[in-house]
């Protein structure tokens, strides 16, 4: 009897602490966090609030100080920690330094920097339209089955084209980490590969198109246009297709020292892509053209064409890459400089480029005449590396099929094709005998100017500026050309002093500033609608540069008033971490601009091959 009383008393003490474990489950389920937070287990409170997904992030406004959307600044999406992003310790990324900023909640569980995830700026960058509060997920386009044949067409920036854009992915409970895309949104598994999206149309772009359509370009693109399939078949094909393979399936790797992962879409794809090129790459150097226009970079090393005048040096000077024999080559160097070309060729007042066009076109049949190289792929394993504003209609039409690093690189200009062509940076290199002089920048606590800008007034847009705010607000130092001075110190001292050096078009889109800009630590501000910036493929700008649309103009200063003090910081230090893909060397270095620009057009032709071509 007493064991059985002794029992009944035991049951009852269960049953009533499971009641409070119940009751505590339920209170602990309907309990409200600080800033929104809530469990992300919750059986209860589905419809309350959404559950957290791999790879999104959630951005809200204050409840005590509810946001507009015509200011706000918002970062990117990496859980990626370091002592110098003062923003980015914790699973919470929180500035109420200015109130215009939003508070940027960090899921912990939030995988790596998404491939085609980045920094989203004030309204100059992106328009309301394009962002999703509370759930904003940067999904990739559609992976097409990669048997399919090519489509000879590019698509352009006036064409419809089917993707997920960052507007259209609102997520529900049911979105899955394989819904959000992107390489690294199953970042802990091995596979980098993008996975199948549901896809919709990407609306008008108008006249401006943002960074955030151009990567949508640039992923359709990639994944639908091919190159002509090879007439016969050579191993550099297929080596082609492995580095493909193991690029797209990249292992998890971010602990590279010298590569700092939020200033890339995925480092993990970078560092093998880049890996690769140094084990296997070989590039054929043609040795027919007659100097200067060709195999002359000396004539080229400084002024502002200095980058294709030392990218010749470079490759043609190169015991690692080149190689004498074609049939083992994955790529082919065009050897001349567009700058030379126009300064020996062109009529000056006669307002044809004719005779320019058809000196390359001479030089094309020259060598498709000698060597089968051309003919075998139509050109698309060719490349050349020019500077000159011209350059890009000089060789749309002969050189078409070929990989084009270009300066004037604008998106909406007919013949420049994402996915195929690459933005080259514009470099003014004052000395050629040392292109680091001047390097580096003041602190940030010792810049006490706002913005500077100085130069020409090239184009429309610069006279615009100016008339908005020269001698109109002492933070704004915003010039027509400097004074001359002995080694232009003048201008070198204005940009290591300010904290953001305005980089406006002239009469293309390209603008040595931007390159200027990062060589003296200044964050640049972008101010060119429609300019592809380099390296593009692999950068992820937005984590350190600030693009403000032309018609923003007016309200320059109070965009750059809106970003806080922290995100100042954090961009003028990812300024400082990017520089050395942004440095030409007497010798060449790992990481440094030579290999960058190599590597860009490496990552385009192996990515327009597939096992048809």
């Amino acid at each position: 009897m007493g064991n059985e009383v002794q029992y009944i008393l035991e049951s009852k003490r269960l049953v009533w602490l499971v009641a409070v474990v119940f009751a505590m489950v339920i209170m602990f389920q309907y309990f409200e966090f600080p800033y929104g937070d809530y469990v992300s287990s919750s059986l209860f409170s589905a419809k309350r609030a959404q559950p957290p997904v791999t790879g999104s992030l959630q951005y809200e406004a204050s409840p005590q100080n509810p946001k507009s959307l015509d200011k706000i600044t918002l970062f990117d999406g990496s859980n990626h920690t370091n002592p110098l992003d003062i923003l980015e310790k914790g699973n919470k990324i929180i500035d109420n330094g200015d109130k215009n900023d939003v508070e940027v909640k960090h899921n912990s569980t939030v995988d790596k920097v998404q491939e085609n995830g980045g920094l989203v700026t004030n309204n100059a960058t992106q328009s309301v339209g394009n962002l999703s509060i509370n759930n904003v997920s940067y999904s990739t386009l559609q992976e097409k089955n990669p048997d399919v044949a090519s489509s000879p067409t590019p698509i352009t920036p006036s064409t419809s084209i089917v993707s997920i854009s960052p507007s259209m992915a609102i997520l529900d409970n049911n979105t899955s980490k394989a819904d959000i895309g992107g390489p690294n949104s199953d970042h802990k598994h091995k596979s980098s590969k993008s996975h199948k999206k549901h896809v919709k149309k990407i609306p008008s772009m108008g006249d401006v198109v943002t960074i955030s359509n151009m990567y949508d370009i640039l992923l359709y693109n990639r994944a639908n246009v091919r190159s002509m399939k090879p007439l016969w078949s050579l191993k550099v094909d297929q080596e082609l297709l492995d580095a493909k393979y193991q690029i797209e399936n990249a292992p998890i790797n971010d602990n590279d020292r010298a590569l700092y992962p939020p200033l890339y879409r995925n480092v993990s794809m970078f560092k093998r892509s880049y890996e690769l090129m140094e084990k296997i790459l070989k590039v054929y150097v043609y040795k027919e053209g007659e100097r200067p226009i060709f195999h002359h970079p000396q004539s080229v090393l400084s002024g502002i064409y200095a980058s294709e005048g030392w990218f010749m040096k470079h490759m043609e000077e190169s015991k690692h890459f080149v190689t004498n024999d074609p049939k083992q080559a994955h790529l082919f160097y065009i050897p001349f400089s567009s700058r030379i070309l126009e300064e020996k060729l062109y009529v000056t007042g006669s307002g044809s480029r004719n005779n320019l066009v058809q000196h390359l076109k001479n030089y094309l049949n020259l060598v498709a005449a000698k060597y089968d190289s051309w003919n075998r792929t139509g050109g698309s394993d060719h490349f050349l590396v020019a500077c000159h504003d011209w350059a890009t209609d000089e060789t749309r039409k002969s050189m078409d099929s070929c990989i084009r690093a270009l300066c004037n690189s604008d998106v909406k200009r007919e013949g420049f094709q994402l996915g195929k062509d690459v933005s080259l940076p514009e470099t003014y290199v004052r000395s050629p005998q040392n292109p680091l002089r001047e390097l580096g920048g003041k602190p940030p606590s010792q810049r006490p100017i706002l913005a500077f800008f100085a130069g020409q007034m090239h184009g429309y847009v610069r006279p615009i500026l100016l008339k908005h705010w020269e001698n109109k607000d002492p933070d704004m130092k915003i010039f027509q050309k400097l004074p001359k001075s002995k080694g232009n110190k003048n201008y070198i001292q204005y940009m290591k002093s300010s904290k953001y050096c305005i980089c406006a078009k002239g009469y293309e889109v390209n603008s040595p500033r931007v390159v200027e800009a990062i060589f003296h630590e200044c964050v640049p501000v972008i101010i060119s609608d429609n300019f592809v910036p380099p390296f593009f493929e692999i950068l992820n700008w937005e984590s350190f540069a600030v693009f403000v649309q032309e018609k923003d103009i007016p309200n320059l200063k109070n965009i750059l008033a809106s970003i806080s003090k922290r995100r100042y910081l954090v961009m003028q230090q990812r300024v400082k971490k990017v520089q050395q893909h942004f440095l030409w060397h007497v010798k060449p270095v790992k990481y440094d601009i030579f290999h960058m620009i190599l590597h860009s057009i490496w990552y385009n032709r192996v990515f327009r091959v597939d096992s048809g071509s």
